[in-house]
């Protein structure tokens, strides 16, 4: 993907010197958001207040990045927001776009560690913005790897798609991948589907070679010569329905899905950010076990990262538990690392049934945080 520039901001301000108007020269590209002196930021920089980034040029439209450190309203206010925004004001027709926000723990390495990444948007003059409110909490970015020296980078991916109706004849430009669409086509309206799946009282249909080349658990279910390979009708035991078509839009897409809404009202709005960050934990738990369940290595580590930078005393001991039953050493490091940044946090877990639990049923875990302390001692 070609690069779009960068641009930094130094403790709360945008630096005049960095560079701007880069033009990717492509219907794709990526621009670096350096964060530098992230805890003055965050103080000079208030609930609902953001900062953008310098433009810059992706497939023939002029963009920007918004940073909110403090998130962009009252819901968010514990997280970090990131946007897209569309700076042209004169775009006839919508832009239909897909981008993704990342952290770059290296520049030099360009080697990126996922924190969202979208389905197909539109954008237009009317509707310029789009992205996350709740893009990274910030108790688990400031105890994070990313965090480094008080500074850390994001690259924003923008692809856009181009409007075959305004193509020059004579044009020649390859046009982007688009595989991932035309597979999820494919899982959305079943056509040719061969296999159904029972899970949770509901049915879901889907392609055996899609899941099988995908899936070497899979690939042995259906093609292999276990007993029931040949069978069109398959139970799914423990598993929720919802977990089971986020898996497979992954394997269907291979991009991170988006939790399905639950349309249960809830009247306070402090309740309403307390439950939907419990339902959210839990359901990227249970993607987590449903990835290893089923040999899906990718999945299962963007489930480990989003659960590492997500993480409160709320979740950290179930979360520990997963990492702990399914050998995700990276999350469980993450897990021991914060509970020993924080002494008041591990008191507060110390004290609950789930963590006398951990040490009866784990005693490993609880060496592991001794020898955590006693190196920081």
């Amino acid at each position: 993907m070609p690069f779009a520039g960068v641009s930094v901001i130094t403790n709360g301000k945008l630096c005049l010197s960095t560079t701007s108007d880069v033009d990717a020269g492509a219907a794709s590209g990526y621009h670096l958001l350096v964060v530098e002196g992230y805890s003055q930021t965050k103080e000079m920089v208030s609930n609902g207040k953001h900062i953008m980034s310098r433009p810059f040029v992706v497939g023939g439209h002029r963009w920007c990045i918004s940073y909110a450190p403090n998130g962009d309203s009252s819901y968010s206010a514990d997280c970090v927001s990131l946007h897209l925004v569309l700076l042209d004001d004169d775009v006839a027709k919508a832009v239909k776009v897909r981008f993704g926000f990342s952290f770059i723990d290296q520049v030099e390495w360009q080697n990126p560690i996922y924190i969202r990444e979208t389905q197909t948007h539109s954008f237009s003059s009317h509707d310029s913005i789009r992205g996350f409110d709740d893009a990274v909490r910030k108790d688990a970015l400031e105890q994070s790897k990313h965090l480094k020296g008080d500074s850390f980078t994001i690259r924003c991916g923008v692809m856009v798609y181009r409007d075959l109706d305004t193509v020059d004849a004579g044009a020649t430009e390859v046009p982007l991948p688009d595989i991932q669409q035309h597979l999820n086509r494919l899982f959305e309206t079943k056509v040719g589907a061969d296999v159904t799946f029972n899970v949770s009282g509901e049915t879901i249909a889907a392609h055996r070679c899609v899941l099988a080349a995908r899936s070497p658990v899979f690939m042995a279910q259906l093609f292999g010569p276990m007993e029931g390979a040949a069978t069109c009708d398959i139970q799914i035991e423990d598993m929720e329905a919802n977990v089971f078509r986020a898996m497979l839009s992954f394997i269907y897409t291979d991009s991170f899905p988006e939790m399905e809404n639950d349309e249960a009202e809830v009247e306070e709005e402090q309740e309403v950010d307390e439950v939907l960050y419990a339902t959210w934990m839990q359901w990227m738990q249970d993607l987590l076990v449903a990835a290893d369940r089923y040999d899906i290595q990718r999945l299962k580590f963007c489930c480990e990262e989003g659960l590492s930078e997500c993480m409160d005393v709320s979740s950290v001991t179930s979360t520990l538990v997963i990492a702990e039953k399914h050998h995700c050493q990276y999350l469980k490091e993450a897990c021991l690392n914060f509970l020993r940044v924080s002494p008041s946090s591990l008191q507060e877990v110390m004290a609950t049934s789930d963590w006398e639990h951990i040490t009866v049923t784990y005693p490993s875990v609880l060496n592991e945080l001794i020898a955590m302390l006693a190196s920081k001692a």
